[in-house]
């Protein structure tokens, strides 16, 4: 019943906020992350001990007032998710234009011929980022985690599909997602992986922020694997718009400096974090403190 009614609900924002003027959408939206801040369950209790990480300076009131801002821009984003299909996809690109640095990172990893993975965080819009992507450089390739129920995780599918978006099925595909991925890098692709969170066996120790916690492996991997250039890009949210940052790009020379590529991923990811913390959307633990003793045991 209850993934019936998430999925429901899902159907609904696709259907009905895209029809909304902007300004109610807005509105609703932003009363929407109030109202969570106001109840403080368990996300926004989260997300503040997170966000306290990021600024450790940052007192009872500014943290409150962070709280807010992150679960604002939050809303923004999943706001944006059910309305972006509404705008062509080529003017989304336009607009970003003007707030998009380090193209030529992107251009040297392709002129390599070995092709370009790029890792992110969850920051700003993701999905804008990848529409700039696509429309530049034609499709690209990323992963998605298989959602219950099927249909939810099939609207999802489609709807990212319809923003030029390459999507493998993290789980229950023809074929091994890596498997794949190294055959996209091979005919000089980009895959684009969202790797700030891996709280299984499969991720990888780092330090983050000060903190021990684990990040994907796959990117780092990815670009051991097959030469491919490894990059971060910030997604930035800029006015009513959108902005992108790609970083200096690293090779990663061999399966031994895996680790190393991932912690120098988290650095990166960290320092764009500082400079907009609101924009950071993690309301899930995690840092290994925060996790239950048995939990943290079955991490090894």
């Amino acid at each position: 019943m209850k993934e019936r009614l998430v999925d429901a609900a899902y159907a609904a924002g696709w259907g009905l906020v895209k029809s909304l003027p902007e300004g109610l959408a807005r509105k609703a939206f932003q009363s929407g992350a109030d109202l969570a801040a106001r109840r403080n369950g368990s996300g926004p209790q989260q997300l503040r001990r997170n966000l306290a990480r990021v600024v450790p300076g940052a007192g009872p009131q500014e943290l409150d007032d962070l709280v807010q801002q992150s679960l604002r821009s939050y809303a923004r984003y999943w706001k944006e998710t059910f309305r972006l299909p509404n705008t062509r996809a080529e003017v989304i690109a336009e607009r970003m234009n003007e707030h998009v640095t380090g193209r030529e990172n992107i251009d040297e990893g392709l002129e390599r011929g070995k092709g370009v993975v790029i890792a992110l965080p969850h920051t700003g819009n993701f999905d804008a980022s990848g529409i700039w992507v696509a429309q530049n450089y034609g499709r690209f390739t990323t992963v998605a985690e298989r959602l219950k129920p099927e249909s939810l995780y099939e609207r999802f599918l489609a709807y990212r599909r319809s923003l030029g978006f390459e999507v493998l099925p993290l789980t229950g595909g023809e074929t091994s997602p890596y498997r794949v991925m190294v055959e996209r890098l091979k005919e000089n692709g980009i895959i684009c992986l969202v790797a700030d969170r891996d709280l299984t066996k499969m991720g990888v120790p780092v330090t983050f922020f000060g903190e021990e916690t684990r990040m994907p492996v796959g990117p780092a991997r990815l670009a051991a694997s097959t030469g491919a250039s490894l990059m971060v890009v910030d997604n930035l949210f800029v006015g009513d718009g959108w902005g992108a940052r790609f970083h200096s790009p690293r090779l990663v020379e061999s399966r031994a400096h895996v680790q190393a590529a991932t912690q120098a991923l988290a650095d990166s990811y960290a320092k764009d974090i500082s400079e907009h913390p609101a924009d950071w959307h993690m309301l899930q633990k995690l840092w290994l403190a925060d996790l239950s003793d048995a939990r943290r045991e079955a991490l090894g």
